[in-house]
This record gives structure tokens, C-alpha cells and sequence, in this order.
């Protein structure tokens, strides 16, 4: 492959996207170039504090159960308050959490402000999916997420590097450039940034369409979408269960600290250098293929840790096939998720499928620790191989349709997102709780599964789950099946 043709490959990769996204983008790198806490938290709390490695456990893991609360809650924020102000809100709380820890040296308080950081990290990132999902058209969504996460640990390289250069300066420095930068990214977003959150719809008349309140209990009502949650939830177990059992495993082994060092680099290293080759090879394909193909690939790369023997080349091998499922199941889910997710409630939905990664960031450490301290690492790795096979089952098998590989009712999906009916005037109609609405093209009635009576007026085309009425022209979308993803927006 000649140099103009990979500069041409490149740049379609990165073409085609508004300001507004670079934007987004730029303060994600910025935020996790200064990510030094928890980078070297557990290394402060042992070595500068003398605390012991159960406490530096107990607070990371506080900090991942944060996580668990602060993405619901920044999904509602997202939704109701907008995506600007919480992304701004969320990353100053951090930064103030970052400055604390500069401060602060109980133990008690270290725990209490790192569980409090846990919940304003957590809850920001709704707010950047939600906004990636308003503003990027649907086609190029998934190209979107992963250009974004390439920033993000791109970012976390940086960090990685310069504070490994910078630990002569202390770690409360680190601290501090930790909140500087995160202030300067609330700064680029509340600068450069504008808010994307849709504006309330109308119908052919002009009266504006009552959308219904959409609770946390309502997004977990969605079959299909709480199906993805459960699926992502499995994955996320196995690609947790790594950073923890990996490097036991090679102690065990006898291999030392800096070996495991070597080998977890190589995951930063893999997607620094071919994210984007990976975006390119992936773009346009099926997204229930690609969730397969990651989930199985996890459960090759994980394991194949118990054949690693003593070999760090081998160790490291494992590492890069679990790495481009990494690559390939983030935007490919985050994707997803916005494909299922009703326009007027993305934040919600990110929110639920974002505590599925806090969940099994509290969970699979705890769980993985346990069963290599037990059964042995075997055990761990032949759980985490099964595990994956069966979340590859489970998208094959039970979200074909609701990720719209067939082509079929398609585009209501996400212009919808249950209601209660409502009359406007000039004979307009309507939004309508649960059910589905007539697919023949005039005055159609139906009967949902709770004998809610859905009334439409008009063309509309056959919705997905919950549903409210759309115009004909969102309503007759449709994704092109070998896409395998949505049409842009109109």
C-alpha cells in the first residue's frame, strides 16, 4: 500500500464530521492527557501514605461503585438539563475531586472524595455520547464513538508517559495537573461546544408533540435495548477480569511486575496505533457481526491466558487479540445504543448501558481476585472464555432484529420512545403509550399487550418496541441491510 493511498485512508477516516465533534474531541484528549488519579492512586495510597493494598483496593473499587451511581444520574441530567451544562458540571466536580486529593490524607476522606469523583466521571459521559448521537449523522455514528475513544486513549498514553516522567514532582502534583486539565476541558466544552439537545417536535400542524417522561424503569422496560445492556454487561465482565487476573496470573508464573508492565502496554499501544486501520476495516459492516466477532475475540484473547505458560511473548499475544475486540466492541455498542435510544431520551439510555460498564468495573476486579486466590487461574480464564461465547450466542440470536440487520422497521425507532396519547388541534393526533402503531397507511387502530388502544392518523410505518406517532418521512426510513446501520438523520 503506496503513502497516498494510506493518507487517502486516513483522511476518509476522519473526514465528514462537523466542527462541533473535533471540538468534543479535543477536550476528550485533553481530559485524559492530566488523568494522573487514578493512574497512580494506588500507588500514592501505598507508597506516600503507608496504607495497606487491601485500603488502595477498597478505594478504586469505591470509585468504580460510584460509577454505578453517577452514570444513571448523568443520563437524567443529559436528558433534562441538557448536554453543555452537564458536561461542564460533571467535569468541575472531578477537577474538584482531583484538587482534594491534593489535599486531603485521612483515610476517610480519600475514601469519600474518590467516590464522589467515581460519580462526576461516570455521569459526564452520557452527555458526550448523547451529544456524538445529536449531532453526527447516523451512518457515520459508529466511526464517530470510535474516533472518540481513540482520543481517549490516546490521552491516557500521554498520561501514562508523562507522569511516569513527572513522579519526581510528587503525586500530589499530579493531582493538580489532574484538575487543571479537567477545568480546561469544561472550558472547551462550555466555549466551542453547543448544546445538541433535539428540540421539542412538531407535528404537520405545528402543534407541538407531547413526548412522554421517560424514567430509568421505562428504558429498562425495552426489551431489545435491556437484552444489549445484559449482553454488554457479560463482555464487560470479561474484559475487566484482565486487569486484575492477568497480572496474578503472571506472578504466579514467576514472572516479575515489569513483565506484566510490557505486556498490558501493548493494549495501549495496539489501539494508539491501529484504531483507526480497525475503524476503516470495520466501517458499514453489521453491527450484531461486529459484537459477535469482538465478543468472541475476548473470549479467544482472554482464554488463551491459561496456555501462556511462562512466555511474555505469548502473555502479549493474548493481550492484542482481546485488544481489537476492545477496538471493535466500544463504538460498535456505544452505537448501538444510540440506534435504540428515542431521540428525546439518549441520555437515559447511555446512562443504563454506561452502569453496565460501572457495574463490572466493581464486580469482575473482586471476582477475578477471588477465583485466582481459589481455584486457581485457570478456573478465571476458562469462565472468561465461556462467558464470551456465550454474549457472541446472545447477540446472534437475540438482536439481529432489533439492530435492524433485516431492514425493517427501522427508522420510528429512533424517533420514538413511549408516550401517553395526546390531542392537539386541527385534528392532529397524538402520542401514544406502549403498544405499536398501524402499519397500513391510514386511520389505523391497534391493541398493545397492557389494552392501551394506539390510534394513528396518517402514513406511519411500523415502530419498534415503545412507540410515539412520527412524521411520514422519519417514519418510512430505512436502513440499508449490508450497511447494517441506520440512515442519516434528516
Amino acid at each position: 500500500m503506496s503513502i497516498d493511498s494510506l493518507r487517502r485512508s486516513a483522511s476518509a477516516t476522519v473526514s465528514g464530521f462537523p466542527r462541533g465533534f473535533w471540538w468534543l474531541w479535543l477536550s476528550t484528549l485533553v481530559n485524559r492527557t492530566g488523568a494522573f488519579v487514578l493512574t497512580f492512586l494506588s500507588l500514592y495510597l501505598t507508597v506516600e501514605l503507608g496504607h495497606s493494598a487491601w485500603f488502595a483496593g477498597l478505594v478504586v473499587a469505591l470509585h468504580g461503585l460510584g460509577g454505578v451511581a453517577g452514570s444513571p444520574l448523568g443520563g437524567a441530567l443529559t436528558d433534562r438539563w441538557g448536554r453543555r451544562p452537564t458536561m461542564v458540571t460533571m467535569h468541575l466536580a472531578a477537577a474538584a475531586s482531583a484538587a482534594a486529593l491534593a489535599v486531603v490524607t485521612s483515610a476517610w476522606a480519600i475514601a469519600t472524595v474518590v467516590l464522589l469523583m467515581g460519580v462526576a466521571m461516570q455521569a459526564v459521559r452520557p452527555s458526550i455520547n448523547a451529544t456524538i448521537a445529536d449531532m453526527v449523522p447516523a451512518h457515520d455514528v459508529r466511526r464517530a464513538y470510535a474516533l472518540n475513544y481513540w482520543a481517549l486513549n490516546l490521552g491516557f498514553a500521554i498520561a501514562s508517559i508523562g507522569g511516569g516522567a513527572a513522579i519526581f514532582l510528587g503525586y500530589r502534583t499530579l493531582f493538580v495537573v489532574d484538575a487543571i486539565a479537567t477545568t480546561l476541558c469544561a472550558v472547551i466544552v462550555f466555549l466551542r461546544l453547543p448544546e445538541t439537545r433535539p428540540a421539542a417536535r412538531t407535528d404537520q400542524t405545528g402543534a407541538p408533540v407531547v413526548e412522554a417522561e421517560v424514567s430509568m424503569l421505562t428504558v429498562l422496560r425495552d426489551a431489545p435495548f435491556r437484552t444489549l445492556v445484559l449482553l454488554n454487561l457479560l463482555v464487560c465482565l470479561v474484559f475487566t477480569a484482565p486487569w486484575i487476573g492477568l497480572p496474578l496470573t503472571m506472578a504466579d508464573q514467576g514472572l516479575s511486575p515489569s513483565s506484566y508492565g510490557v505486556v498490558i502496554a501493548v493494549n495501549g499501544i495496539v489501539i494508539v496505533g491501529f484504531q483507526l486501520l480497525v475503524n476503516k476495516l470495520t466501517d458499514k459492516r453489521s453491527p450484531v457481526v461486529l459484537l459477535t466477532l469482538s465478543s468472541l475475540l475476548f473470549a479467544l484473547g482472554t482464554g488463551a491466558t491459561a496456555l501462556a505458560g511462562s512466555s511474555v511473548v505469548a502473555f502479549a499475544a493474548t493481550v492484542v487479540i482481546w485488544t481489537v475486540g476492545e477496538m471493535i466492541h466500544v463504538p460498535t455498542n456505544a452505537a448501538a445504543t444510540a440506534l435504540l435510544a428515542p431521540e428525546h431520551a439518549r441520555g437515559r439510555y447511555q446512562g443504563v448501558m454506561g452502569m453496565s460498564w460501572a457495574v463490572a468495573g466493581f464486580v469482575a476486579p473482586i471476582g477475578a481476585g477471588a477465583i485466582v486466590g481459589g481455584p486457581g487461574p485457570d478456573v478465571l480464564w476458562a469462565a472468561t472464555f465461556a462467558v464470551g461465547v456465550l454474549a457472541a450466542v446472545g447477540y446472534t440470536l437475540r438482536l439481529r432484529k432489533a439492530l435492524c440487520e433485516d431492514g425493517a422497521g427501522v427508522g420510528s425507532r429512533e424517533e420514538t420512545g413511549g408516550g401517553r396519547t395526546e390531542e392537539t388541534g386541527g385534528g392532529g393526533v397524538r402520542v401514544v403509550d406502549g403498544g405499536s402503531l398501524s402499519d397500513d397507511g391510514g386511520v389505523g387502530g391497534g391493541l398493545d399487550e397492557v389494552g392501551v388502544v394506539v390510534v394513528s392518523v396518517g402514513d406511519i410505518g411500523p415502530g419498534v418496541g415503545t412507540s410515539t406517532v412520527a412524521e411520514p418521512a422519519v417514519a418510512e426510513s430505512a436502513v440499508s441491510p449490508s450497511a447494517g446501520a441506520p440512515a442519516p438523520r434528516a
